[in-house]
């Protein structure tokens, strides 16, 4: 379980505004082992953090390059899995080594789609100079991707903006920072997004979580009907926060969990300009 929000404007109106504010939890097992966010490939402009599970080394869950190519996955809530599916954590890095463009690569994706388990993708091309694009694919949705117009949307473990109550109430906890954010200072809007990411109440009933998840979802439902899950093995070990300004100024925050304890949490901030 994951959930993603996130505002794009690519051509704000003030110089003070912000053309992308992305706000994020991984949800996860707490003893899979993980890279924490750095910069890494050829030249160290991708900056991610990677899953270490054994057999999908390399994978990431989201990720943004200083060429300005940045993507997002969560998975699509499902009863059973096919474990000889493909793991999902390469679509992300896939598209952050390559130099293909993210509606010809959601395209490229949408004809493989079912060689994986569920998922959600969102995939940018961030450009100070040509203006950003921002598309999304599931492969349990439409069959062809779609470029997202300007405004706010919220991503869980469904498709994109199903108003599941936890999307719904943290789309509208986001929705308030964000309409702030110019009156606020850089670290007290970050400060204000964490909350929003870490916000543990549970929203319930919600017959679509059950409807979708059916039997296997139910013992777990209390926990997962929340922004922020918090189980005794699983829940949300990374918080991301990401802004770019009308500049090409990005600002990546990541906040996890250390050694599979939720009471223990190690904070990093990079920033960098874009160099598209």
């Amino acid at each position: 379980m994951c959930i993603i929000f996130f505002k794009f404007d690519p051509r704000p109106a003030s110089k003070n505004a912000y053309r992308l504010i992305l706000a994020a939890n991984r949800d996860e097992f707490y003893h899979r082992p993980t890279k924490l966010a750095n910069f890494w490939g050829d030249n160290n402009e991708i900056l991610s953090g990677l899953d270490m599970e054994e057999g999908k080394e390399g994978g990431t869950w989201l990720g943004i390059s200083t060429q300005g190519k940045l993507a997002a996955l969560t998975n699509y809530l499902q009863p059973r899995l096919d474990r000889d599916a493909r793991g999902r954590g390469e679509l992300v890095t896939h598209f952050l080594t390559t130099n293909i463009d993210s509606l010809s690569y959601l395209k490229k994706v949408s004809m493989e789609g079912h060689l994986y388990n569920g998922f959600n993708l969102i995939a940018a091309d961030l450009s100070t100079a040509k203006g950003d694009v921002v598309c999304y694919y599931g492969n349990r949705g439409q069959p062809e991707p779609v470029v997202l117009t300007p405004g706010i949307y919220g991503l869980s473990n469904a498709l994109l903006d199903t108003p599941w109550r936890k999307l719904s109430f943290g789309k509208q906890l986001f929705q308030e920072a964000v309409e702030q954010s110019q009156a606020l200072s850089k670290d007290t809007l970050i400060a204000q997004l964490l909350d929003v990411l870490n916000n543990e109440e549970a929203q319930l009933p919600d017959p679509a979580i059950m409807d979708q998840g059916r039997e296997y979802v139910q013992p777990f439902l209390s926990k997962y009907a929340a922004v922020c899950v918090r189980g005794p093995n699983y829940g949300t070990r990374t918080n991301t926060i990401i802004l770019v300004d009308v500049e090409g100024h990005v600002t990546f925050t990541e906040r996890s969990m250390l050694d599979k304890d939720p009471t223990c949490w190690e904070t990093s901030t990079y920033e960098f300009k874009l160099q598209s």
